[in-house]
């Protein structure tokens, strides 16, 4: 198969196409940085010419939610206006774990146009939500670090590896459309103030940590808001195991 990933030189972008490379496939890299535009659809249309499926890994950074909307928005629609004109028979989208439950953040209404647009758009489609990544807690608190200082929201997460959210991509952009897949997630739920913590010690890099509501991300997403559904697909890989061998 000729497998496109959008977003292919990102944290998981990059992975998902060289596991498509070990299934013996061919990846093809779509990103702004090699001369693929999705705004403005500059080389989109040579870039899905023959590909068989598309995983979108794109991610954009927006604390504005009409921006989120508008960027995510935008580029799905010229992507999937593209893979109808090439013949592309399978959309595969990374979604996240809960976005439906979260009203204020910007990303997330991003994600969710991006879902309206791909399950309501002309390419038969799977969507996949995940939750968080091992090296969630750590980003948070660099969001936020200043002065040696990081204010953390205290969320419970089920994080998982981002060597195993590219595996499954893979293998589902390598078979039939599925629809809405059930939520992936990691084997065990953890602390995002501790993920931090023991994530910067490992890095050896030091920073004060505050628990906090009074950051970037709210109490609407306390509890179980951002915790899989039941029948959970469960990826293998622990927290601990993540920390010695970070893939």
């Amino acid at each position: 198969m000729r497998i496109a990933i959008v977003g292919a030189t990102g944290n998981i972008g990059a992975r998902t196409a060289a596991a498509v490379e070990r299934a013996g496939h061919e990846a093809v890299r779509i990103s702004r940085s090699l001369g693929v535009d999705l705004i403005n659809g500059d080389g989109l249309d040579a870039a899905l010419t023959g590909v068989d499926a598309v995983v979108d890994a794109m991610s954009h950074e927006a604390t504005d939610r009409d921006a989120a909307v508008a960027y995510f928005g935008t580029a799905t629609r010229n992507l999937l206006a593209a893979e109808e004109q090439a013949g592309v028979r399978h959309h595969v989208l990374l979604s996240i774990v809960g976005i439906d439950r979260v009203e204020g953040n910007a990303h997330y209404a991003g994600k969710r146009e991006q879902e309206h647009l791909v399950s309501e758009g002309p390419v038969p489609w799977t969507i996949v939500p995940f939750t968080q990544f091992h090296d969630f807690g750590a980003t948070v608190a660099s969001w936020t670090e200043q002065d040696g200082v990081a204010p953390i929201p205290p969320l419970l997460v089920q994080p998982i590896a981002p060597a195993d959210v590219a595996d499954i991509l893979a293998e589902i952009a390598m078979g039939p459309p599925q629809g809405r897949h059930r939520d992936v997630a990691g084997p065990e739920t953890q602390d995002l103030v501790d993920m931090a913590r023991r994530t910067n010690d490992a890095r050896g890099h030091a920073v004060k940590l505050v628990p906090t509501w009074s950051s970037l991300l709210g109490p609407e997403m306390a509890g179980d808001a951002l915790l899989p559904g039941e029948n959970a697909r469960i990826a293998p890989t622990t927290f601990d195991a993540w920390l010695v061998d970070p893939q």
